[in-house]
């Protein structure tokens, strides 16, 4: 069933996949099998440099085996790097280059002996790259020589050990491959056979489709086709894992038995491993579907006495908060227990983990510039965590009749758990004129997305949804619009566009 499902979609451009992987470092690969060190100054750098400037795979064959005393084993992953960027101007090479390709390959089975075992994990997913047959010399004596260095593995008395799903998990295993394109997943997986995918090996594509934000459909429903399948053999550290992508991806699967085995696994484990429970929550919670039994045994006072004191408490209480809110926000049918208000605690008091690895490429700082020469710097704030534990990129505050107003003037916070409208009109007629309406303006950089750039990841639409339902006015800054303004002037004039549309004003105007 599943070769049926993934087959539908293969590529052809699998070459272009070799432009994704950065150049091999030699000081990377550590010493060779006979101990020469590849990271050598003078002739072998030179080397290298000869090869990946090589204009054609003659002269990589030529400077190959010209130059015995200064080939090292890290030269030959540069020179099939180098060859597979030759190949993409002409995938199909002439004749006399095919037979260079051979003398090329049988080079390298000559070599691979000497190859450290990282060295041939490169070599041997860029020969996959590059096309040579699964059957052929070049993958045969570099899949030989990676099982060589393993510690021998007793037979399967049931199964014997089957080339294909072997191929799958080492690739997924391999740091080179998390930048190949995922048409090669596709291709791989469809040529597994079902006894195959084990747990490890799905256990690895979930993780490698949620690291990348590869929100690819056929993927996706196999795992959770195989989810479901294997529900009985499943425990919960095993299902956090498969369930995270589709999470963080915001990705509600087709298969109609996903949340009905889910739910079972919960029942059947959810006082086994209690991080592992809290985080399959986690990735429902994104998706909007909390299941309420589960909800009602993690915030039973049974539970948390037992996560209190242990390694994970502060991760598990952080989750549980946010649960608590979602609850708070999403289920008013919700009648169960709630988390006791001592052990809740800020959900994402500071920006995500994401955000600030890449802020040297958001454009949160050209927008703070922009907002401060446009409403003033006391009239915004950067950074501000509302209740329950929510950071917001910029947040007004703003008049029934449109008007930004000082922050100093004004309680940037609304009120958590959100008040009814009745307790809102009382409050408002006791205690002011003019009621503010709080604005957050929420970048939307690209990393924020999945790989696609069209769906939010499941926290970031999460928090979004969130925002709203506690009465915060959404003005969404998407990567797109940003990425196309040129210098300061226009960055202004967009935000003024958009602040306008909403019928703000400020300055003289704003009075």
């Amino acid at each position: 069933m599943l070769r049926i499902l993934l087959s539908a979609q293969t590529s052809p451009a699998r070459l272009s996949g070799l432009l994704l992987i950065p150049p091999v470092q030699p000081c990377c690969l550590g010493p060779s099998k006979s101990g020469d060190r590849p990271f050598g100054g003078g002739p072998v750098q030179g080397l290298q440099r000869l090869l990946e400037q090589a204009r054609s795979p003659g002269e990589l064959l030529r400077w190959l085996s010209q130059n015995p005393t200064k080939v090292r084993a890290h030269h030959y992953p540069v020179a099939l790097r180098r060859l597979g960027q030759l190949l993409v101007s002409q995938p199909r090479p002439s004749p006399v280059e095919q037979a260079t390709l051979q003398d090329l390959s049988q080079l390298i089975i000559r070599n691979c002996p000497s190859f450290d075992v990282h060295t041939i994990h490169v070599c041997l997913h860029l020969a996959v790259l590059l096309g040579f047959p699964s059957d052929g010399p070049l993958l045969c004596a570099l899949e030989q020589e990676r099982r060589s260095r393993l510690p021998p593995k007793p037979p399967s008395p049931h199964r014997p050990a089957i080339y294909g799903g072997q191929r799958l998990e080492v690739a997924l295993s391999c740091p080179r491959f998390l930048q190949y394109p995922r048409q090669h997943l596709i291709r791989s997986l469809a040529e597994a056979r079902p006894e195959e995918l084990t747990p490890h090996v799905m256990v690895l594509l979930a993780q490698h489709l949620a690291r990348h934000r590869l929100r690819e459909p056929q993927l996706l429903e196999a795992i959770a086709h195989f989810l479901v399948v294997q529900e009985a053999q499943l425990n919960s550290k095993v299902v956090q894992k498969l369930v995270l992508p589709f999470g963080r991806l915001n990705y509600m699967p087709l298969e109609q038995q996903f949340m009905p085995c889910l739910e079972r696994i919960l029942a059947r484990e959810a006082g086994v491993a209690p991080l592992a429970t809290v985080n399959i929550l986690m990735s429902l919670c994104q998706l909007q579907c909390l299941p309420f039994r589960a909800l009602q045994f993690v915030f039973s006072p049974s539970f948390i006495n037992h996560i209190n004191g242990t390694p994970p408490s502060l991760i598990v209480r952080r989750y549980l908060s946010l649960l608590d809110t979602a609850v708070e926000l999403e289920l008013p049918g919700y009648q169960g227990p709630r988390l006791p208000q001592r052990q809740r605690v800020p959900i994402f008091p500071q920006p995500l983990i994401t955000d600030r690895a890449r802020c040297k490429y958001s454009h949160k700082d050209m927008v703070a510039e922009g907002l401060r020469q446009l409403l003033g710097e006391e009239n915004y704030r950067q950074n501000l965590t509302v209740p329950p534990g929510y950071c917001t990129d910029f947040l007004l505050c703003v008049s029934s009749s449109g008007a930004v107003l000082p922050m100093r003037t004004q309680d940037p916070f609304l009120p958590y758990p959100p008040r009814s409208c009745q307790q809102d009109q009382a409050n408002f007629n006791s205690t002011t004129q003019d009621p503010a309406q709080r604005v957050v303006l929420m970048l939307r950089e690209r990393w924020h997305f999945c790989r696609d750039g069209r769906v939010l990841l499941g926290s970031r639409a999460l928090r979004e949804r969130h925002l709203g339902l506690m009465g915060y006015q959404l003005l969404p800054l998407p990567f797109e619009e940003l990425e196309s303004q040129r210098g300061l002037p226009q960055l202004k004039s967009y935000l003024r566009q958009k602040l306008q549309a909403l019928g703000l004003r400020w300055g003289p105007e704003g009075g």
